[in-house]
């Protein structure tokens, strides 16, 4: 159906539509660019150039294919000539009725077995369709931005779409050096469907108090492993284009989600701060603005403690193998606990401190969720009370790590959102927007997330994850965080 041979028609030179562009010219396919305005073509045009021009200081291309690559593609102010595109890529503005409108010009132009998609992100394939004569010539062909960079194509089927154009249309992205991922025509599709916890907890913990947005966004980076946290990457998105998306995904499944929408966030977009596009969002980017650092606790009081482990104690292991603590073996201590002075340490289970030193009768401390103990930087904890607090601070002390104090709270901070992930995902399964491992592939390389989330279920335990779940429901009297059946089916498995 497709080949290298198959004009590939662009409508809009955004930022967007322009990556698209050079994608396709890359792959060695001439590419037509529309659109109506003849400063968004010139602007379109030079981020082509740019492009051809970095790939070719990284040794990508040579001096000839850079020029080859620009050569074949044509811009142009006249829809008209796109008459020879086989596959024609629509990315203009997110509204429904200019979309429809082109299309409807496009269908005069183009021959009737050529294949319109469109790049929506957020309005559903099936109601874009609805305006076309050959609605199973259509679908959605979802680009992340940069698109010369970012891997993900998602491939959106609507009611209508031929099954075989789908397939075909996977395979070109696929020649593309796309990772293309089938999926459903469902609200958010994969990625701003199954990402919305990961800003919805950073926000949420913020709100909370539970630490400020600096060390919120680091605790992401240094226990998690994400390239940025959440306030960070809203402020890079821009908090209007997330919050929307935001409240589109929310609204379409009837607040039937696995998070809502943050008035935080949502009071940013209200005073312009949409983040570095404004000079200022959840932190400022003036000429004068500081870098923000994570609040981190003083250890020098920190007095050196006896660390003692009962049984069953591996998830500590690794993190005072590290600091080359002396183990134990007193089974008065709970399993997955450390006796540090006579305070329990262990890793989040969803209860809060103060539970676990309720049923416990000990003060108690607890970690959030490291993904590697040995790299992490530093140690969050929360403490149930002054004694818990300065056990947590010897025990970072001894094992070589900053530490970082959060309110005491249900599930912590990276360890809540990556439940929540799972959560999530799970629900897309269940829906069938798309399988496991489509999911975690889109959100690897559509979120650039350092693993997917269901791939982190299966590692974390879904028992262990189902209960810790059904705890911070029960602790915060939110049903959303009950653990889903999809993660309760795997539990039982």
């Amino acid at each position: 159906m497709f080949d290298q041979s198959t004009v590939i028609g662009v409508c809009g030179a955004g930022a967007m539509g322009a990556g698209i562009a050079q994608v396709a010219a890359q792959a060695g396919h001439k590419v037509i660019v529309y659109d109506r305005d003849e400063a968004a073509l010139a602007n379109g045009r030079g981020a082509v150039e740019k492009g051809a021009q970095a790939l070719l200081k990284r040794g990508k291309l040579d001096a000839t294919g850079a020029k080859e690559l620009t050569g074949r593609i044509v811009w142009t102010l006249t829809i008209a000539d796109m008459a020879p595109a086989g596959l024609v890529i629509e990315a203009i503005v997110e509204k429904q009725e200019a979309k429809a409108s082109l299309f409807r010009q496009l269908e005069e132009v183009l021959a009737p077995d050529a294949v319109l998609a469109t790049n929506t992100s957020s309005l559903p394939v099936t109601l874009l369709a609805a305006a076309l004569s050959r609605p199973a010539r259509f679908l959605g062909l979802h680009f992340f931005n940069p698109a010369p960079v970012m891997k993900l194509v998602e491939v959106v089927s609507g009611a209508a779409t031929d099954p075989e154009l789908a397939n075909a249309a996977a395979s070109l992205m696929d020649g593309w050096g796309k990772e293309a991922v089938a999926v459903r025509d469902v609200p958010g599709f994969i990625v701003n469907r199954v990402a919305r916890p990961f800003y919805g907890e950073g926000w949420r913990a913020l709100e909370e108090g539970v630490a400020d947005a600096a060390t919120i966004d680091f605790l992401f980076r240094d226990l998690a492993g994400f390239r940025m946290g959440p306030l960070e990457l809203g402020d890079l998105i821009g908090h209007d284009v997330n919050y929307a998306v935001a409240r589109s995904v929310y609204d379409a499944y009837f607040g039937r989600t696995r998070f809502v929408p943050s008035l935080g966030q949502g009071q940013l977009v209200a005073a312009g701060k949409l983040g570095r596009k404004t000079g200022a969002g959840v932190y400022n980017y003036g000429a004068d603005a500081l870098t923000p650092a994570p609040r981190l606790s003083s250890l020098a009081e920190a007095k050196p403690l006896t660390i003692n482990l009962g049984r069953d104690a591996d998830s500590l292991k690794a993190l005072l193998d590290a600091a080359g603590a002396a183990y134990g073996a007193d089974k008065t201590i709970p399993a997955g606990f450390a006796s540090v002075g006579g305070v329990l340490v262990g890793f989040s289970e969803g209860w809060t401190a103060g539970a676990f030193a309720h049923d416990f009768g000990r003060p108690v401390a607890l970690l959030d969720w490291m993904r590697d103990p040995a790299a992490a930087s530093a140690i969050a904890f929360a403490a149930s009370d002054a004694e818990a607090r300065a056990a947590a601070l010897a025990f970072a002390s001894a094992c070589g790590r900053k530490a970082v104090e959060l309110k005491d709270r249900p599930g912590l901070v990276v360890l809540r959102a990556l439940l929540q992930l799972a959560n999530a995902a799970g629900d897309a399964v269940r829906d069938q927007a798309a399988d496991a491992d489509g999911i975690d592939k889109a959100m690897r390389f559509g979120a650039n997330y350092p693993f997917g989330p269901l791939e982190w279920l299966k590692e974390y335990g879904a028992a262990r994850a189902a209960r810790a779940l059904d705890a911070i429901a029960e602790e915060t009297g939110d049903a959303m965080y009950f653990a889903g059946e999809q993660i309760r089916e795997a539990a039982r498995r």
